[in-house]
């Protein structure tokens, strides 16, 4: 009968340790995408149709990168949120996953309108020239007075479309930045969809967003 204890004592014991270890595990390769939503999804149900540009496919977009094994970091936002408030709060969490010891170019920030805003500030704020970032349909050449305080600092790709009034050329903010950038490319896309292209799970950039954050910064 003490026999019989002591052994389901010991098993208890073992089965404990196997736990914890496993919880320390952390796989090196894996890799990881914050993804920030356009703020029609933050003020509107995801079954509503915008009048020009259609549904926002958000969940399709997030499927697609869950797809090619990344772990997907977003949620819908509260209306009304404070981009620069929110950065901060994603700062911390990237702060977390480095500590865990995750690389920082496994880690990818992905934002469309503003989400990529929202992105963009994370950039400033977590000020890490390793972490990869695609700011998408979000930079205006007003941006450089009305937001100062927006520093690009990373491996930054900018996917902007030729149709879209709400997104242009970065080479001015990548100019005026004072952090540094190990890499800086961008895609001028020509689906004449304005504003709409974001809204849509398109390969045109989700792919070379793929593509940044598997580290192909050449987007062969």
């Amino acid at each position: 009968m003490k026999l019989r204890k002591l052994l389901f004592l010991f098993l208890t014991i073992l089965s404990g340790f196997t736990a914890f270890s496993q919880s320390q595990i952390i796989n090196k390769e894996q890799r990881y995408i914050f993804f920030f939503h356009n703020k029609f999804v933050e003020e509107n149900d995801l079954s509503v149709a915008h009048p020009e540009y259609g549904k926002a496919e958000y969940n399709e977009i997030l499927a697609s990168f869950r797809k090619d094994n990344f772990i997907v970091f977003s949620e819908i936002r509260k209306k009304n949120t404070n981009a620069y408030d929110y950065a901060e709060k994603i700062v911390k969490q990237i702060k977390k996953l480095l500590k865990k010891g995750i690389s920082p170019n496994k880690i990818t920030v992905i934002g469309t309108s503003k989400g990529g805003y929202i992105a963009q500030y994370v950039s400033t704020l977590l000020a890490n020239p390793d972490v990869n970032f695609v700011f998408i349909g979000c930079f205006m050449d007003t941006d450089i007075e009305q937001i100062p305080d927006i520093n690009f600092c990373g491996n930054i790709l900018t996917i902007y479309e030729e149709s879209d009034i709400y997104g242009v050329d970065a080479t001015k903010r990548k100019e005026s930045s004072k952090l540094k950038i190990n890499h800086f490319k961008q895609i001028e896309l020509h689906t004449n969809l304005k504003h709409g292209f974001l809204y849509k799970a398109l390969d045109e950039w989700i792919t070379p967003s793929k593509k940044w954050a598997n580290g192909d910064y050449e987007l062969n």
